[in-house]
């Protein structure tokens, strides 16, 4: 009984100080890449302003971000639905500068040079749905992305996915 005895408390003991899970934050991904746009409904020849910001979480800098963007499976079951990207802008401290490449593929060379750590770079591309678009549809896109670091890591994520824009009858 004696030996039973001993052998549950020493059970007990590494149950509870050598076994028990330790508590910790989960960490940040090394790059976030978030979505937002300024309308969440448009009409036939309106525009939406869809906004992409890359925050590096690291402690390194960002020195290279290759991304894409493709209409959702739903947005290409409309094919009436007609729009395209005509307009791109990057968020600097002096204000908004032109960028190239509207998608959908290699945007990541609109985010400037390095992100330093903790930073974000904001580029924003102007949605143009066509006067002759369909409407009662919603247009959406995702996004993967890849990103390298100054320590020689890298990291990828997505699907990142938009809001939906409902294209709305005039």
């Amino acid at each position: 009984m004696r030996r039973l005895g001993l052998t549950t408390v020493l059970a007990l003991l590494l149950a509870v100080f050598g076994l028990a899970p330790s508590a910790s934050a989960a960490d940040p991904a090394p790059a976030a890449l978030t979505f937002a746009t300024d309308a969440a409904t448009t009409t036939p020849g309106g525009t939406v302003r869809l906004s992409m910001t890359l925050t590096n979480n690291k402690t390194y800098d960002v020195l290279f971000v290759y991304q894409t963007i493709e209409p959702t499976w739903l947005t290409t079951q409309r094919p009436d639905l007609k729009y395209s990207f005509t307009g791109c802008t990057l968020a600097t401290a002096a204000g908004s500068t032109p960028c190239a490449g509207t998608g959908p593929a290699n945007l990541g060379t609109n985010y400037g040079a390095t992100v330093p750590p903790g930073q974000s770079r904001t580029v924003t591309l102007t949605l143009q749905i066509a006067a002759d678009s369909g409407c009662n549809g919603n247009i959406g896109f995702y996004s993967y992305y890849y990103a390298e670091f100054s320590d020689a890591t890298s990291t990828s994520g997505g699907p990142v996915f938009t809001p939906e824009t409902r294209v709305l009858c005039a």
